[in-house]
């Protein structure tokens, strides 16, 4: 607790100097916070915890609040895209947070014609912005970042998402840090698995969600087979299976979602 003030203090004091494109105070938050299962694969938030430090996550979320377009604008891609990416996934923290404890799963938090992503609750470079502004309108955007991994970086509080890493993206490492939170997102077969017997590739509704993301027409992303056949090694649990699923010798399904709360006291 005392490291956390001592975050808090450091980042109110420069807040209004230079933003921190370590994202300390987050990284210090999620590596307090988040319990990453012994497989790797997954991981779950300690909401309770990060309740006891929420001025620590205020202060974070309001140096980001503070960073205008202009001098969003002038940052290189990788560290525009680190910032949103943690940006997302702080403000969807506090969001359960004033709904916490209590609350089953995300979606609770919306109403007949309205969802949680669609709440416009934070400012941002100069705006009031919901979640989906954040990945649809901003990460998502056509021409602006086309990074499919960006997927399994943006965390929606559920069980059935990718991993909250517990550590800030940060420009200098964020190619590692998408390739490495695919490849972990692929590597669970609880939500990724191919079966030799059936020739059945099951997977995330993520990839059914967003497949055109998965065929902008470069590298590894020209369709969802090229992917799947690109991590293929992730993918499957032998060398014959990884070697059907590059051929694309199988039928796609897409599994069911989870949307429980990936809170780590479950």
């Amino acid at each position: 607790m005392k490291e956390l003030l001592s975050i808090l203090l450091c980042v109110t004091a420069t807040s209004a100097l230079a933003f921190d494109h370590g994202h300390e105070a987050w990284n210090r938050l999620l590596s307090a916070h988040v319990r990453v299962t012994a497989d790797g694969h997954a991981s779950a938030v300690d909401y309770a915890g990060v309740k006891r430090d929420r001025t620590v996550l205020a202060a974070y979320l309001g140096e980001l609040s503070a960073v205008s377009s202009a001098q969003y604008q002038n940052w290189s891609r990788d560290r525009r895209l680190a910032f949103l990416i943690n940006a997302y996934n702080a403000w969807t923290v506090d969001l359960v947070l004033n709904n916490y404890p209590g609350l089953e799963s995300i979606k609770d938090l919306g109403g007949l014609f309205s969802s949680p992503w669609q709440k416009k609750f934070f400012r941002l470079l100069g705006k009031q912005r919901s979640l989906d502004d954040i990945e649809h309108g901003l990460i998502r955007a056509p021409g602006l970042f086309d990074e499919p991994r960006s997927h399994f970086a943006v965390v929606c509080a559920s069980v059935g998402c990718p991993m909250l890493r517990p550590e800030a993206y940060v420009d200098a490492r964020l190619d590692h840090q998408l390739e490495d939170a695919m490849r972990r997102f692929l590597g669970d077969r609880t939500r990724n698995r191919f079966d030799a017997r059936s020739k059945s590739l099951e997977v995330s509704k993520i990839f059914d969600w967003y497949e055109d993301d998965f065929a902008i027409g470069e590298g590894r992303f020209k369709s969802l087979r090229d992917t799947f056949g690109a991590f293929a090694d992730a993918i499957a649990d032998s060398p014959a299976a990884a070697e059907a699923v590059r051929a694309g010798d199988y039928h796609l399904e897409f599994l069911s979602y989870d949307w429980s709360l990936n809170d780590a006291t479950r």
